[in-house]
């Protein structure tokens, strides 16, 4: 019996924890249990913990190296025997904190090893940016790889995961375990000998995508009897030979605020082609009907909701626009559905902010890391709906053959922890979703980064002023400078007010990508200007160039709030980092589109308290105002998550569909 089919086996006979949400009564227990699990005192446990492991250093420190290989095989063989105790557990740690040492020159810190602590016990870790999340995983992952049943690091992209996994590759080897690597374009039989390793780097795409290639080769087989059988019957090749996985058993997320919260319903769909010339057509004729339409009076935008609703006006204007197509367009329903994709098309996607077109394509842009997207696409027409808008080649329509978000798909991990650097703002949904409690780590030395106000402008135009202005002012004093922008469209817009004042900058946005990592590797340097979108999941630290340190370090301005106040803290957790000087300030305006669509009646009246002035503040009720907009902002995007949960268990439940 082969090792993938054996281990599949036993994987499919696990009850898969993917439950729906709970309800009513149930919904108020499970919140409450929640809250008292959330509010337990773990920080402190594990930082004392965390002490005694630092403590057995000297049992180590003094061995050679083969001595240290020799206990790495024992430690191994006990762990493999699952007759393993708490101290034994912190003899491991504490053992792989000196292979660290002696492998890559790196010693953990004390926050460091309470973090691996934290992941081990099944918690979200927020580790602040620069305080070595990658080399705390090693802990428990060498923990799971001796453990026998495999480990998944899962980060966001596939240089992150190549790169990690031969970074720390010397300390899983010198433990006597395997560890690889996933990437986009490998072979099947790659894949399957990558997931067999003890540690496996990988995308959540990938590990997703795999996994929904695999129940499509399972078809409806759930429990391990029905797959022996399959396998045994006579005539035909055996089933399990074409899986790749072993199992979901154990998954340590990096950026885990990302992948489990931002990304959560974006959906992973395994489709096949569907070509059809006469609804390529119809996608351009939509377009243009959508050109003439007005609206307010043939249709309303709900930009909170994403939501376009025809008026009975707009309805009676499009059937008659469309009386001389025939076909689809006859009928009242569909026609009306197309339309509507259309103006969501014109209405709500815009170049240069949700995508870029490349080479004749519409390439999504991941709103939360301002990267592009080539392999992703818009479901439900909407794609072909904003191809048809940018007048460029239609791609034709898909079939799905199998789905899953990738909320559903983390939850059936049977064990399941991750680390970032902004967690606490999602504590309460990383238990709702995930039932695993979010541990804030201290960082190794004090945080001296300095908050300045916000300072609120009333126009957009006035706002780009000013922070040109502080990009100068600053920029006299030799402190180096990065401004977070929301778009493409404004960091493209701010590089060309730099470029008229002769200021030399560096732009890093999904159009201007390719050299990432040496960009914000650079952006400390004396005097630099770095204009980037957002920076969640870049994997590349700031590091300050000598004498920084001494002029403030670095100095990071948000040129727009974004819709979660985490990922704002992302952006400013670049500056400040490991006891390094920094500042970091806001300037904003109440025109930027996010206000507007969350607390439009609220920065009305503020226009009011103003008496129409064009200068900008940093009052208190202005900023109140923005605080305002992010808690509706995170409320309504909870809700959807929810929902979307909700009605993926319907569809199992009523419908019978199967991932």
């Amino acid at each position: 019996m082969s090792t993938v089919a054996s281990a599949t086996w036993r994987a499919l006979d696990q009850e898969l924890p993917d439950k729906p949400l709970p309800k009513g009564l149930d919904a108020v227990w499970d919140a409450g249990r929640g809250l008292i699990v959330r509010s337990l005192p773990r920080r402190y446990a594990f930082l004392r913990r965390a002490k005694k492991i630092i403590a057995r250093e000297r049992d180590y420190q003094d061995m050679t190296s083969e001595r240290l290989h020799e206990a790495a095989s024992t430690m191994r063989d006990l762990f493999r025997r699952g007759r393993d105790t708490p101290p034994d557990l912190e003899r491991a740690f504490a053992l792989v904190r000196e292979v660290a040492v002696r492998q890559l020159g790196e010693k953990p810190y004390r926050t460091q090893v309470a973090g691996a602590l934290a992941l081990h016990g099944g918690c979200i870790a927020e580790m602040a940016t620069g305080e070595g999340k990658t080399l705390a995983a090693t802990m428990p992952a060498v923990v799971a790889g001796w453990r026998g049943r495999g480990c998944h690091i899962v980060t966001v992209n596939d240089y992150l995961a190549q790169r990690d996994a031969e970074w720390m590759g010397r300390i899983y080897h010198f433990c006597g375990l395997k560890v690889a690597y996933i990437q986009q374009g490998m072979e099947p039989a790659q894949r399957r000998k990558a997931y067999l390793a003890d540690v496996t780097y990988c995308t959540n795409k990938e590990v997703a995508a795999d996994f929904l290639r695999d129940r499509l080769v399972l078809g409806h087989i759930r429990g391990s009897t029905a797959a022996i059988t399959a396998d045994l019957a006579p005539g035909g090749p055996r089933l399990t030979d074409s899986l790749v996985q072993r199992g979901l058993h154990y998954a340590i997320v990096d950026e885990a605020d990302s992948i489990l919260i931002d990304e959560a319903v974006t959906p992973l769909i395994i489709s096949g082609p569907a070509p059809n010339s006469d609804q390529m057509q119809v996608f351009r004729q939509a377009a243009q009907l959508a050109a003439v339409l007005k609206q307010a009076t043939d249709y309303h935008v709900s930009p909170r909701d994403r939501e376009i609703k025809l008026t009975k006006r707009g309805k009676a204007r499009s059937a008659e626009a469309a009386g001389h197509l025939g076909g689809i367009w006859e009928g009242a329903r569909r026609r009306e559905e197309i339309l509507t994709k259309a103006l969501i098309a014109k209405e709500l996607y815009t170049r240069g902010v949700q995508y870029v077109v490349e080479d004749d394509k519409v390439v999504i842009v991941d709103e939360f890391t301002g990267r592009l997207m080539p392999d992703r696409t818009w479901r439900d027409e909407l794609h072909q709906a904003v191809e048809a808008k940018e007048n460029i080649t239609i791609t034709p329509p898909k079939d799905t053959y199998a789905r899953i978000s990738f909320q559903r798909f983390f939850r059936l991990y049977r064990r399941l922890s991750g680390m970032t650097g902004t967690a606490r703002e999602a504590a309460a949904e990383f238990w709702q979703i995930y039932h695993v409690p979010v541990t804030v780590m201290p960082t190794h030395r004090p945080c001296v980064r300095r908050y300045l106000p916000d300072i609120v402008s009333t126009t957009t135009s006035v706002k780009w002023q000013r922070i040109v202005e502080e990009i100068c002012r600053i920029h006299q004093t030799g402190r180096p400078i990065l401004v977070g922008t929301r778009t493409v469209h404004a960091s493209e817009h701010l590089s060309q007010l730099l470029n008229a004042k002769g200021l030399s900058h560096q732009v890093l946005n999904a159009v201007r990508h390719r050299e990432e990592a040496r960009i914000v590797a650079q952006a400390g340097q004396i005097g630099r200007i770095t204009v980037a979108t957002n920076m969640a999941g870049r994997g590349t630290d700031i590091r300050l160039a000598e004498g920084v340190a001494a002029l403030g370090g670095l100095h990071v301005i948000a040129a727009e709030h974004n819709e979660f106040a985490r990922i704002d803290r992302q952006l400013f957790g670049r500056c400040a980092r490991q006891g390094d000087p920094g500042s970091v300030q806001a300037i904003v305006s109440l025109d930027d589109e996010f206000v507007q669509r969350y607390a439009g009646n609220q920065v009305v009246m503020l226009r009011r308290l103003r008496g129409g002035t064009n200068k900008s503040t940093s009052s208190v009720l202005a900023q109140a105002v923005f605080r305002a907009a992010q808690k509706r902002a995170e409320k309504v995007a909870l809700s959807r998550r929810k929902a979307v949960m909700r009605m993926d268990h319907w569809l199992d439940e009523h419908l019978g569909f199967m991932q």
